[in-house]
């Protein structure tokens, strides 16, 4: 494992007030120039500039913008900012796997500064960015990590962007850097896919991922295809046609249980938005087809929902819905209460919802040694403070 401490050149210190012109609406970033006193006849052309440079090409410093006056790059570094989020460590795993904790700006009303986790996972055709839409998270599902950690506030579009320019910067993923790579990736592209899977529940979190989404889609900004771009959700059942009406992304839903028995200890938000009305709601996504088929994740827990009943129940769930289902081996954390399935057991179940039509694969772990796989991110701030309440808690 390699960890080490990455401190960008261009990271504000503590206190900074400029308001960073990353994740803001093309609208928004036209009003931001308008407050700076860029005329109005300029605001067009401007705004594009100031776009293409920080979504195209990935600049950190307005002195590299080289098509807008001196004058005016001046204004716009005492005014705002383009910093990337303040990275803590950086670890790789021996799989290839990366980890990044990131420190965000601090809060304006508290001014603490929080942390988030985000993991690039790459594979020989594709590189999948896993992002964080939150601190902490609100759902306490029972075999997630990042659920034992407390939600503390949504992030801001601008903070969601951020960790996709940073990790660009730190893979070499930018037009200038791809051109002149002697062993250039075989997509093209360093990262293909974005998935929000990381810490938080995006639906929790709509209008901010909904401008990240605008970002990460637009032919002039990130550029992904929105069947690049998978929004994961617990089951935010109001929320989810919204999503498929203003996102239009692709769909991944939380399962990992086929009785509302079951899910109701597993998933919480069960309780308030039971099975028949998430799939429900999976039956009326906007869009749905079997090439925008909904990807159902499914943690394989021993004992628990890895029954051949239980795999025969969900392909009775699941009909009607153009679908896939994800296997996910249970990767462990300190204190969970759950083991993995045996394999033969996964194998089985994925053979009985193949035997059904649908797509099962079996995904393989990867991070594990890093805690950068699925269900085990938590900063590692907040893993340090449960770690100090619990010596406190056993000293008393």
């Amino acid at each position: 494992m390699n960890v080490r401490t990455i401190t960008p050149a261009n990271a504000l210190p503590a206190g900074t007030e400029r308001p960073s012109l990353i994740g803001l609406s093309r609208p928004a970033l036209a009003a931001a120039l308008r407050e700076i006193g860029v005329p109005e006849r300029q605001l067009k052309m401007r705004t594009q500039q100031i776009w293409q440079w920080i979504y195209n090409r990935g600049v950190t410093d307005f002195a590299a913008m080289t098509n807008i006056a001196k004058g005016l790059r001046a204004d716009l570094h005492n005014a705002f900012t383009i910093a990337r989020p303040e990275v803590v460590s950086r670890q790789i795993s021996v799989d290839g796997t990366r980890k990044w904790l990131l420190r965000l700006p601090a809060d304006p009303q508290t001014g603490a500064r929080h942390e988030v986790e985000m993991v690039y996972i790459p594979e020989p055709d594709r590189g999948t960015l896993c992002i964080s839409s939150q601190v902490g998270c609100t759902l306490n599902c029972t075999f997630c990590h990042t659920g034992t950690q407390r939600w503390v506030r949504n992030l801001t579009a601008g903070e969601i962007i951020g960790q996709i320019l940073l990790a660009r910067d730190d893979l070499g993923d930018w037009p200038d850097a791809l051109k002149d790579n002697p062993d250039p990736p075989a997509s093209g592209r360093y990262i293909t896919n974005i998935v929000f899977m990381g810490m938080g529940e995006p639906l929790y979190n709509f209008d901010n991922v909904k401008t990240a989404v605008d970002i990460i889609a637009d032919n002039e900004g990130i550029s992904l295809s929105k069947r690049r771009i998978t929004l994961s959700t617990a089951g935010v059942v109001p929320e989810i046609p919204r999503a498929g009406a203003e996102m239009g992304v692709m769909l991944a839903i939380s399962l990992h249980a086929t009785t509302d028995e079951v899910r109701n200890r597993l998933v919480p938000l069960n309780r308030k938005y039971p099975i028949a009305e998430l799939l429900q709601a999976c039956r009326a996504y906007p869009g749905l087809s079997n090439a925008r088929r909904i990807t159902f994740e499914y943690v394989m827990l021993k004992g628990i929902n890895d029954s051949v009943a239980d795999a025969k129940r969900l392909v009775n769930l699941l009909k009607g819905i153009p679908a896939k289902v994800n296997l996910i081996p249970f990767n462990p954390w300190p204190g969970s209460p759950y083991e993995c399935s045996d394999w033969e057991t996964i194998e089985r179940f994925a053979e009985i919802i193949n035997r059904a039509g649908y797509a099962s694969p079996i995904r393989t772990p990867r991070g594990r040694d890093i805690m950068a796989a699925c269900g085990q991110l938590k900063s590692a701030s907040e893993r340090q403070r449960a770690a100090q309440r619990k010596r406190l808690a056993e000293n008393a």
